[in-house]
């Protein structure tokens, strides 16, 4: 469903409710769009309205369009059901997917899905769960077909006609030996055209991409688009058991969500921000760094502060003093923008920094030199005063070359720190771009003109 028509529905929506057609919306919710779509009217609507809409799925369907929103949703419905409306609820989801969610209700919701479980889908899913969600193991899932490397195709033809289908993204066989040990795969490209006589062991390929469990997401994402993977073993370390697999389809959901997380974290919010959550946990989640906003920007007041009897003796000092920070800010986002990618493509090391960091300040060199000339020009013509436009030219200099260091350093610092660039890189810059505009500004104000 597009954008375009996303909004449409939330209009038909929007109307029938306060019209009170419900049985249009109700029509709407169960049949006439798919679960899909159902899912993003869910996530598009404001608290109320999504209360009112999930109340009119119903709820053989509810599983289905569960399995589509958002991790945070999810819990928030899955939190207020009963427990028959749970368990029927959890069949819906991937093991994977399930184990997420889980992970994040009650412990006696928890209890209560895997008691309805199967001994052996219990097993699995507690195994799932002993996995961080950002992991290859908390990725993966459990619904291989799995087949021995001594038997003939013909059996292995009979064995897949017991299935009442494959499983999704099934591109692979894989092989293991009697005790579960990953031995290779058999993809299916081979195994339909091979002589039924053939045996596994003939036509399985051995030398294949494996992921281990203990592997990030982002490691994951890395390998499958490195090798266009459409799904890889997923196996443990020490003993080589295959543990089960991993998709492409999850591994979409890994960029999408990476991407998400640097959009947000660069306004320092949370990855899982519900754009329609309630009004105290939005002001909760962002009260925090406003509250470090308000730190920073006392230390650029008091930097300003020390310099109050310069911007009394000349008050076009401060007509132009935002225009160093800001000039400094801009060149310092665009710089860190940059770094923080290709920190997160794995581009940065230590052998290419020195160059990173040396091209950074040259570039910003040029720039302070070009914009502090124009800038020192539109202050002649202002103010008449060619001593004011030599000491914005020199601050704008020094704040642009700090920006470039700033911008370049910072988030592999951060990094080396195991602190997130993204979340924490623009409070910081911004800081150090304003006090440093700031000080060289008026600092020079102070020697020259006063």
């Amino acid at each position: 469903m597009s954008d375009q028509t996303t909004l449409e529905h939330l209009q038909t929506v929007a109307d029938s409710l306060e019209s009170g057609a419900t049985m249009q919306i109700r029509y709407l919710l169960n049949g006439a769009l798919p679960a899909q779509d159902v899912a993003r009217l869910l996530e598009s609507s404001p608290p109320r309205e999504r209360k009112l809409l999930w109340d009119l799925i119903d709820h053989n369907n509810q599983g289905d369009v569960l399995q589509y929103v958002s991790e945070e949703i999810s819990v928030q419905f899955m939190k207020s059901m009963d427990r028959e409306r749970l368990l029927a609820v959890s069949e819906h989801f991937d093991n994977d997917d399930l184990a997420d969610i889980l992970q994040q209700l009650p412990e006696t919701l928890v209890k209560e899905v895997l008691a309805s479980m199967t001994a052996q889908n219990r097993a699995r899913m507690e195994s799932l769960m002993s996995y961080s969600e950002d992991s290859a193991g908390g990725l993966m899932n459990t619904d291989t077909i799995t087949i021995r490397p001594n038997i003939t195709i013909d059996i292995v033809f009979r064995f897949l006609r017991r299935h009442n289908e494959l499983p999704e993204m099934t591109d692979n066989l894989l092989v293991v030996s009697r005790s579960d040990r990953f031995l290779g795969i058999l993809p299916l490209r081979k195994l339909l055209v091979a002589d039924t006589d053939t045996t596994v062991r003939d036509i399985m390929e051995t030398d294949c991409d494996v992921i281990f469990a203990h592997q990030t997401a982002t490691e994951v994402a890395e390998l499958f688009e490195k090798m266009d993977l459409v799904s890889a073993p997923v196996i443990d370390p020490d003993s080589k058991k295959l543990l089960g697999r991993i998709t492409i389809d999850d591994v979409v959901d890994v960029i999408r969500d990476e991407a998400e997380h640097s959009m947000l974290s660069m306004a320092g919010l949370d990855d899982d921000e519900d754009t329609f959550a309630p009004i105290m946990q939005t002001t909760r989640r962002r009260a925090v760094w406003l509250g470090i906003n308000l730190i920073t920007a006392f230390i650029a007041s008091y930097v300003i502060g020390l310099f109050q009897d310069t911007l009394d003796k000349v008050v076009a000092l401060a007509i132009l003093m935002p225009i160093v920070a800001s000039m400094g800010g801009i060149a310092g986002s665009q710089v860190l923008t940059l770094v923080i990618r290709g920190i997160a493509l794995n581009q940065i090391g230590s052998s290419n920094a020195r160059w990173l960091l040396n091209r950074e300040v040259i570039v910003g060199l040029i720039n302070g030199i070009v914009w502090a000339t124009v800038i020192a020009m539109l202050t002649v013509v202002w103010f008449d005063d060619i001593k004011i436009a030599y000491v914005i030219a020199g601050a704008i200099v020094i704040n642009l070359l700090f920006a470039a260091l700033t911008g370049t350093l910072l988030p592999i610092a951060l990094k080396k720190l195991g602190i997130d660039p993204a979340l924490a890189g623009s409070v910081i810059l911004t800081t150090v771009t304003d006090v440093v505009g700031f000080l060289s500004f008026l600092g020079l104000a102070t020697l020259f003109l006063i």
